[in-house]
């Protein structure tokens, strides 16, 4: 997709496709209504510059982000490259300790979905009611709310939590996925976001309880999905490009 529109003077053709991957989930995340006005990012390493991110401009809305608007940032959150412009530190305090602590971590998401926030105020957490939330099962974390600053004590332990799994609860706040390009994290967090309403919606209509496969069964339709190792995302991400270049070209620029 990245050789339709040339990388401007001074950006790499790397460099170049991963600014337009990740002002693509940007777009993708306003498109589906998670955004939180400013607020949450999406942020994705840089792939030729050692601890450097790409990441939005604080004061942006996510429909706002384009390609070439993206800052570079160093793991503190402070902007590389003479730029008027900053990014928010605090906010990328929680991506920044999941970018040092999981190699594989190249492409982190938290949001603030409605529904994700719901399920992140249920004891029960996610349950393995739907095809969607068993991908995720034995597969995802949980982080007890501390407020909203991250401390380094609390960054380890929310990377503890996180273990090996590809997405995180955090409690009372919000969600998370990692993925090795922007489009694992984001189908992830698409997989993870529809998991958490379609289980909001049952428990709604359904006082009496929830009807919960067995666990041998979880454990096979865990491996079916996951059995490949391959990273999700790799046949639907060129569609939602397509879309997106047929309905928001404005994103390339």
């Amino acid at each position: 997709m990245s050789s339709l529109v040339p990388p401007p003077p001074g950006v790499s053709a790397a460099e170049w496709q991963a600014r337009i991957d990740l002002a693509a989930a940007y777009r993708l995340v306003a498109r589906r209504g998670w955004d939180d006005l400013i607020y949450t990012h999406v942020s994705v390493r840089h792939p030729e510059i050692e601890n450097a991110f790409l990441i939005n401009r604080f004061g942006l809305r996510f429909a706002e982000v384009t390609a070439s608007n993206l800052l570079v940032i160093d793991g503190d959150g402070k902007v590389l490259g003479d730029q008027p412009y900053r990014a928010n530190p605090a906010g990328f305090a929680i991506h920044a300790a999941v970018h040092r602590a999981r190699a594989d971590a190249n492409c982190v998401m938290h949001l603030h979905t409605d529904a994700g926030i719901a399920v992140s105020m249920l004891e029960c957490g996610l349950l393995p009611v739907s095809q969607h939330a068993m991908r995720f099962w034995k597969s995802i974390g949980y982080h007890d709310y501390e407020g909203i600053a991250l401390t380094p004590d609390e960054a380890t332990r929310l990377v503890d939590r996180l273990g090996p799994h590809p997405a995180l609860i955090l409690r009372n706040h919000g969600t998370m996925t990692v993925g090795r390009t922007v489009a694992e994290a984001f189908v992830l967090m698409d997989t993870l976001e529809k998991a958490c309403r379609t289980q909001l919606a049952a428990m709604a209509a359904s006082p009496g309880g929830l009807k919960l496969p067995p666990e041998a069964v979880l454990d096979h339709t865990l491996a079916q999905l996951t059995g490949d190792w391959e990273p999700e995302g790799v046949l639907e991400w060129p569609a939602l490009l397509r879309m997106l270049m047929r309905e928001e070209p404005d994103f390339l620029n």
